[in-house]
């Protein structure tokens, strides 16, 4: 198990000389004295150990759980979004092509993430983890997935409506900013095939056994019923949290 480490929390709110998160984050990286940073969220229950590693990178597993014993029908569907975002996350790192990877659970060797700090795109509010994924690939460094139960963080859903928009937005905006060909593509896939859900409902038929097994890979008590839900309302969602997040962040840099 790794020991020599430096856990680095990007607390909500942190803004660094009034230049922003990423801003924070490097100054907090720079002082690591360690070879490895732990990158989490201030909101995270953390892994109970890590692994030792000579990556340049770790992807480690997360799962969301409700902090209710009677989770509310948004933080189910949240729960069972997660899951399957997650598999994606773990197949496709498995397999060296990695889509995606979480700043709430990330190991990453802390000299490389410095150099790697001038394509995390400082003027967007958020997506270091993801734009500093997209260097690495780009950079041929070493990226490991590591799914172990023990190195599993656990996040929280969002509360309301209103707040799941504004994440959802936030994460969504930077979608036209991925240059890296496998995020692109998996995004265009989810994009195209969520399209094509509203034009011929009957796509639903080959997407619903994709999404349940994605789903109850990774959480076994998400119920058939809240997956179904999902897939009925996430092209909903999906594209007015696409246009309004890529809209809004067009709209913050015309206003520099």
């Amino acid at each position: 198990m790794l020991k020599d480490y430096t856990i680095v929390v990007a607390r909500r709110g942190i803004n660094d000389e009034g230049k922003g998160k990423k801003h924070a984050l490097r100054r907090l990286v720079a002082d690591a004295r360690t070879e490895y940073v732990h990158l989490m969220d201030d909101d995270v229950l953390p892994p109970a150990a890590l692994p030792d590693t000579q990556a340049d990178m770790v992807i480690l597993p997360l799962r969301m759980e409700s902090d209710s014993p009677h989770p509310a029908l948004l933080e189910r569907l949240q729960i069972a979004e997660y899951a399957a975002l997650q598999s994606i996350t773990m197949l496709t790192a498995a397999k060296g092509r990695a889509v995606m990877c979480s700043g709430a659970n990330l190991l990453v060797r802390r000299q490389r993430w410095m150099e790697s700090y001038g394509d995390l795109h400082a003027e967007m509010a958020s997506g270091d983890d993801m734009f500093l994924l997209e260097s690495f690939k780009r950079r041929g460094l070493a990226i490991e997935v590591a799914d172990r139960p023990e190195y599993e963080a656990v996040v929280r859903p969002v509360k309301g409506w209103r707040a799941f928009f504004r994440q959802r937005m936030r994460w969504a905006g930077k979608a036209d900013a991925f240059k890296d060909r496998d995020i692109r593509l998996c995004g265009m896939a989810v994009v195209a095939a969520n399209v094509l859900q509203v034009v011929c409902p009957l796509v639903l038929a080959v997407k619903f056994p994709v999404e349940y097994k994605l789903v109850r890979k990774r959480d076994k008590d998400s119920p058939w019923w809240v997956i179904l839900l999902l897939e009925l309302l996430y092209p909903l969602y999906m594209l007015v949290s696409l246009t309004g997040g890529i809209a809004s962040r067009q709209k913050k840099s015309a206003s520099f």
